[in-house]
């Protein structure tokens, strides 16, 4: 059943600053709404249960690509589109242009921001895995100051985040320091397009002489939150990869992962899936 409208209040204040005013006053009352693409589904559905929102889409403070020589930073309120068709994003983050490109329909690119993806803590969510691939930082934001964190440590449970109540999310932050690392992305999915995942991974690895240096494996639909598989990049760190190397690493995943059966797969298919994901990555190496 759909939402009565007139239940909620929606403010838009006209500068950040005026925001984290807002969510200072009133801390956990208020619910952010960027795109809207997530927010205004649960409002169809009759199941949006937040009465206050704050829209932040007109920010364009939040809507940003900062390239400098060692790093890009990303404004939460970037779209997918913006990610898209950004030249640095394209050459340098692969992984993270692929992601953008699986969100939604074009439609919804234009609208979705990549904040809301990492806030709305979704474990199909797309962007997460690239992200903790590429070992994003986060920058978050509120009256009482700002902090940083690892995305890694971003997400705590099933649609459980760090953030506080007075925060937001700022920025994205991250290196440009992965030359020579082969990128890495698969989703699988009900359709080729505007599917959510039943499982996929993305993952960077560096090699030498037929032997792994360093590996990163970020997951989606594989535990209750976005993952980064580190058992299984230990069981191929400082390794060659040879048929008991892929064993050991196939073993791995399926030791740490937890998926779960739902509407759109079994735990089963998943963990299956997921490790032949990441055997066909090792043989490509």
């Amino acid at each position: 059943m759909r939402s009565n409208v007139l239940q909620y209040d929606l403010t838009a204040p006209a500068t950040l600053e005026a925001v984290l005013e807002i969510l200072a006053y009133e801390p956990g009352e208020y619910t952010l709404i960027a795109g809207g693409t997530e927010i205004m589904v649960a409002l169809a559905a009759g199941r949006l249960a937040a009465k206050k929102l704050v829209s932040i889409n007109h920010l364009q403070e939040l809507r940003f690509i900062a390239v400098t020589p060692e790093a890009i930073t990303i404004g939460s309120g970037t779209t997918f589109t913006d990610l898209r068709k950004h030249p640095v994003i394209q050459s340098d983050f692969p992984l993270l242009k692929q992601a953008a490109s699986w969100t939604g329909s074009i439609a919804n690119q234009n609208r979705a921001t990549l904040g809301g993806n990492i806030v709305n803590a979704s474990p199909a969510a797309d962007t997460p895995p690239a992200l903790l691939a590429c070992e994003a930082t986060l920058t978050l934001v509120s009256k009482r100051g700002t902090r940083t964190m690892p995305y890694t440590d971003f997400h705590l449970g099933y649609k459980k985040t760090a953030l506080a109540p007075d925060e937001l999310l700022h920025s994205i932050h991250i290196k440009r320091n992965l030359n020579g690392y082969i990128p890495y992305t698969r989703k699988v999915g009900t359709r080729n397009a505007q599917a959510i995942s039943k499982v996929a991974l993305a993952a960077l690895c560096l090699t030498a002489e037929g032997v792994v240096k360093d590996i990163r494996i970020g997951a989606a639909s594989l535990q209750d939150r976005p993952a980064r598989l580190t058992a299984t990049e230990q069981a191929l760190l400082n390794q060659p990869i040879t048929p008991a190397t892929i064993a050991a690493a196939r073993a791995a995943l399926l030791t740490e992962t937890h998926p779960i059966d739902d509407i759109r797969s079994t735990a089963q298919y998943r963990a299956h899936v997921a490790a032949n994901l990441l055997e066909e990555f090792l043989l490509s190496l």
